[in-house]
């Protein structure tokens, strides 16, 4: 027998196998359209037209402002906290450990728990804002009241001891001070009177514990009184939001500088919050630091704000303004000076009397010792009275 034929249809197969792997895909590729899936590009900031947009300018300049001011601010504002103990009194052992050690070991065990371990722990109850670099802090009574130890956190995370120099619970304000051998950080101060409903204003504090916290807003009030906050009242109203915590750090303005110490929030809803303005605050800060105390003018009566109501029974227009003497102390400085129940007092050292937290205000903010000149109204007459201001007892 021969040999096998060989199968010459093979190539012939294998041809057309693969004939019909490339008809078949270009029929799918026919039948379904490939998508272009590659990421869009975008234009550079600088060849957008947005960008050169003057409104859109002007928001970049804000941002910028808000990071440069608290970058500026920050260093000088101080985390105030409470020292609580932290461990149990030491005690000295009553024998060694260990049989074979000597005493001396007992007494560098004692010394360790006693001196070298910290016994103390710090909880956080508001801010404060560093006066000069002699390390003077502005605070807030509040934050200090019926704190036995006080210490400071710097924003670089050093602690101070802090020794209380003075407070006054009637504007509460309080300064307190801390040594320290390098020079501190202070801020720029411009006045609060200045600022307009509207302007903005950065709150920096920490609330919650959450140092270095920045807030934004606007002034949305001047000369808020009856708060029930403080004695003497004179609030800048902001919606910045300030929460606990937020207690005697600064408000600032665009161009970083202190206008007013934040003092509290309403508890009437959210966004609205309350500070005191700079130029009252360094007047009494001033005071504490020099006296230890704040000095008052007074006057020794009894007064009420002159209403719609009361003006018409007095036969005065209702927009006349005032205030209502209700009565006068003896021996006071109002009694020496002719001043008697029933008067409304409508001009006081040459300026006009708004309300009786107004009047309360400008009598305290009085020299002691000067004499003003006080018009009022008495039976429909006016009168011209001097009084000589005495002291406010603290």
């Amino acid at each position: 027998m021969g040999e096998p034929r060989r199968n010459n249809l093979f190539p012939l197969k294998a041809i057309l196998v693969l004939a019909l792997l490339f008809l078949g895909t270009e029929y799918f590729l026919g039948r379904f359209q490939i998508f272009d899936v590659s990421l869009p590009t975008f234009e550079t900031t600088d060849q957008n037209e947005f960008t050169e947009r003057q409104d859109y300018k002007n928001i970049l300049e804000l941002q910028k402002a808000f990071v440069r001011n608290a970058k500026l601010i920050k260093p000088t504002v101080v985390s105030i906290n409470k020292v609580l103990d932290n461990a149990e009194p030491a005690v000295w052992p009553d024998s060694p450990s260990h049989p074979s050690k000597p005493w001396y070991f007992s007494l560098k065990e004692w010394v360790f728990n006693t001196v070298a371990k910290k016994r103390y722990r710090i909880e956080n109850v508001g801010s404060g804002v560093i006066l000069n670099s002699k390390g003077y802090i502005l605070t807030n009574h509040h934050v200090i009241k019926d704190i036995d130890k006080v210490m400071v956190r710097m924003s670089e995370g050093k602690d101070h001891f802090a020794d209380l120099v003075g407070s006054d619970p009637l504007s509460d304000l309080a300064v307190l001070k801390f040594s320290t051998l390098r020079s501190v950080p202070s801020p720029a101060f411009a006045k609060s009177q200045d600022m307009g409903v509207g302007d903005w204003v950065m709150a920096i504090g920490n609330p919650y514990g959450l140092e270095g916290t920045v807030t934004v807003g606007v002034i949305s009030g001047k000369g808020r009184t009856n708060l029930g906050i403080a004695t003497y009242e004179n609030f800048i109203q902001t919606d910045a939001s300030i929460n606990p915590g937020n207690s005697g750090g600064p408000l600032i303005n665009l161009d970083g500088e202190v206008i007013g110490i934040n003092t509290a929030v309403a508890q009437i809803g959210s966004g609205v919050g309350f500070a005191i303005p700079i130029e009252m605050a360094m007047r009494i800060a001033t005071q504490l630091i020099n006296a230890g105390e704040v000095e008052r003018g007074w006057l020794g009566i009894g007064i009420q704000s002159l209403t719609a109501k009361l003006a018409t029974s007095f036969n005065l227009k209702s927009t006349a303004g005032g205030v209502l003497v209700n009565s006068v102390d003896q021996k006071t400085p109002a009694e020496n000076g002719g001043i008697v129940r029933g008067d409304i007092i409508v001009l006081f050292d040459g300026k006009k009397v708004a309300s009786s937290n107004k009047f309360q205000q400008m009598v305290a903010d009085t020299t002691i010792g000067k004499t003003v000149s006080i018009k009022v109204i008495r039976d429909g007459e006016e009168k011209h009275l001097k009084v000589i201001i005495g002291k406010l007892d603290s």
